[in-house]
């Protein structure tokens, strides 16, 4: 039988929805799963997720105050190297930088989540690569520009995934906070969908942790609304 995380889940507050204030923090979560062997790498692949957006933010330029959840301060403000996992060379150089390190990351998820068996963390990668890559197609097509170039480990993207509908969404807003939000309700949805709830299983562990990632994401968003470049909305849809 599979592991079960009754303590640890049930130790946790329960998560409200998107938008409003975070009942605890991505570091505060790591600190709660590090006693489980067997949960304490499927929670640090949802988190880090986290601090390389933040890290990009970073090596923009945008100097604010964070707490990473799995990486250092040094390697969120590009003073150190990612842990080798993320220092994979791709097969051909990709036009944006960041890209190498989120195809990295994906791929390093997918290991993880077969590892531990986390059916949640594997289809998790194949919806993100289909949704980010369906992105880079409406845009390319947008600016002439051929999509394959600037797509992301387009091998592990699930060709089932049903991303349409939610690309127009993001495609129809009216500023990129908003196009942000479109993606991120639609992710939400996802999880809800995925994480099979109160069966105190992994997936309901690695569902849980994806679910505070974007409650903290807004929760950090909602103080920074005034500010136009926030990293949030700085690059709307390229991370996940």
């Amino acid at each position: 039988m599979s592991a079960r995380y009754y303590f640890l889940l049930t130790s946790l507050p329960a998560l409200p929805e998107m938008g409003e204030p975070a009942p605890l923090s991505l570091a505060e979560l790591r600190a709660a799963a590090v006693d489980e062997p067997s949960a304490i790498g499927l929670v640090d692949a949802v988190l880090l997720a986290s601090d390389l957006m933040a890290r990009e933010a970073a090596l923009a330029g945008k100097r604010e105050e964070f707490t990473p959840a799995v990486l250092t301060r040094g390697q969120i403000a590009g003073e150190e190297p990612l842990p080798p996992e993320l220092q994979v060379q791709p097969e051909r150089k990709p036009r944006i930088a960041a890209d190498t390190t989120w195809e990295a990351y994906f791929r390093y998820v997918l290991r993880q989540g077969r590892a531990c068996g986390c059916r949640f963390l594997t289809a998790w990668v194949g919806f993100e690569a289909a949704l980010r890559n369906a992105i880079v197609t409406h845009r390319a097509k947008t600016l002439g520009l051929d999509a394959v170039e600037y797509f992301v480990a387009p091998d592990l993207a699930d060709p089932e995934a049903n991303v349409e509908d939610l690309v127009a969404a993001w495609s129809a807003a009216g500023d990129p906070l908003a196009a942000l939000r479109a993606l991120d309700e639609g992710r939400w949805r996802w999880v809800t969908e995925n994480e099979q709830y109160f069966s105190f299983a992994i997936d309901e562990l690695a569902g849980y942790a994806r679910k505070l990632v974007l409650i903290t994401r807004w929760d950090l968003l909602s103080e920074r609304r005034a500010e136009p470049s926030a990293p949030g909305a700085r690059r709307a849809g390229a991370e996940p």
